[in-house]
């Protein structure tokens, strides 16, 4: 039997973002938004209303400017994770 999973990611908590990080945040975003829906297309998924996985079908398939804000939310949190991980590990962005 498998143990229960418990997520240990890197503590960012207390790594605050310089108001010229954060400028970038949304072009990599839609940058994050646009890889993945490039994979899903060349897998064949295609828009639809509502997801759909037997169809392949999903509302995001839009171009980023398009998304609801909630996914918008989801994939700029994607980009600060990682930059805040990289100043973790002992990076400077500049």
């Amino acid at each position: 039997m498998k143990e229960t999973y418990h997520p240990t990611p890197i503590d960012t908590n207390q790594i605050e973002l310089t108001a010229e990080i954060k400028e970038i945040v949304e072009r990599l975003a839609e940058n994050v938004h646009d890889n993945w829906a490039k994979e899903r297309i060349e897998d064949g998924w295609t828009y639809g209303q509502m997801r759909d996985d037997t169809l392949k079908q999903n509302p995001c398939l839009v171009p980023y400017d398009e998304l609801e804000e909630s996914e918008k939310k989801y994939d700029r949190k994607i980009v600060e994770e990682v930059i805040k991980t990289l100043v973790a590990f002992g990076y400077q962005i500049s």
